[in-house]
């Protein structure tokens, strides 16, 4: 198993609990999470620990928000993602630590920049619809862009969660929407990404072994974040993604 001590062990368990919370709650909150795997870990090494506890995560939030996935959106952008996990397994057979880091921090500040423009410009009255109907060349432009870098992001450094938040936010789904389609989303993707991260050597017996601990740690930020999700508004839900995608952008570039 890798050698950590108490207290980083501990500060693993408080990561462990912001992913359960992400994925009933607040999705791109566990970029926190990565960073803090990252600074305790290998940079490398520590996506292939934190992957298993994704799926855990992603297994709860499906168990949770099943009912709500839109799969007509899901369809359009699985094709994309699966080209992005290609060229993000291509990318981390050559890119060190740092350049993983900035590519993905200045990924996640562009895009949350862009939705923040987009809405401020959308001068929107009304909530946008729960299962948006994206048809036409531009949605299908603005979702095959998205899925590369949401499949891009996830693969390096399991970082796609802002990607694809800011991709539903500013696709128009409200929030119990939201959490269904990403649920459903990263559960089937993460699990593909599984044998990408064997092959590349971050996923083995010591990683399994910490993941076998940390695990119980992902079940109560789970039930915390369900717990919580009915009592955070929609105005608030977004701000609240927009910014962890800001605060994980800023801590990969200046780590």
């Amino acid at each position: 198993m890798y050698t950590v001590t108490l207290w980083e062990f501990a500060a693993l368990a408080a990561a462990s609990i912001l992913v359960g919370f992400s994925k009933t709650a607040v999705s791109g909150a566990n970029t926190v999470s990565l960073a803090i795997f990252a600074a305790v870990l290998p940079a490398r090494e520590s996506t292939g620990v934190l992957l298993p506890l994704l799926i855990v995560g992603d297994l709860l939030a499906v168990r949770t928000y099943r009912r709500h996935a839109h799969w007509g959106t899901l369809v359009r952008l699985f094709p994309a993602v699966a080209a992005g996990v290609v060229v993000g397994t291509v990318f981390l057979l050559w890119a060190g630590d740092a350049e993983v880091r900035t590519s993905i921090g200045a990924i996640l500040l562009l895009m949350a920049g862009v939705t923040v423009w987009r809405r401020r410009t959308a001068a929107r009255t009304e909530a946008p619809a729960t299962t948006p109907d994206a048809d036409g060349a531009g949605a299908r432009l603005k979702a095959g862009s998205y899925g590369v870098l949401g499949g891009f992001t996830t693969m390096v450094a399991n970082a796609g969660g802002p990607v694809m938040s800011l991709y539903l936010l500013s696709a128009g789904f409200r929030k119990l929407g939201f959490l269904g389609t990403s649920a459903w989303f990263f559960l089937i993707v993460n699990v593909a990404k599984v044998p990408f991260s064997v092959g590349l050597g971050l996923i083995d017996g010591r990683s399994l072994l910490l993941d076998a601990l940390l695990a119980l740690f992902v079940l109560p930020g789970a039930y915390i974040g369900k717990a919580c999700v009915d009592r955070i508004n929609q105005r608030l839900f977004e701000r609240l993604v927009i910014a962890a995608t800001v605060l994980g952008g800023l801590q990969l570039l200046l780590r």
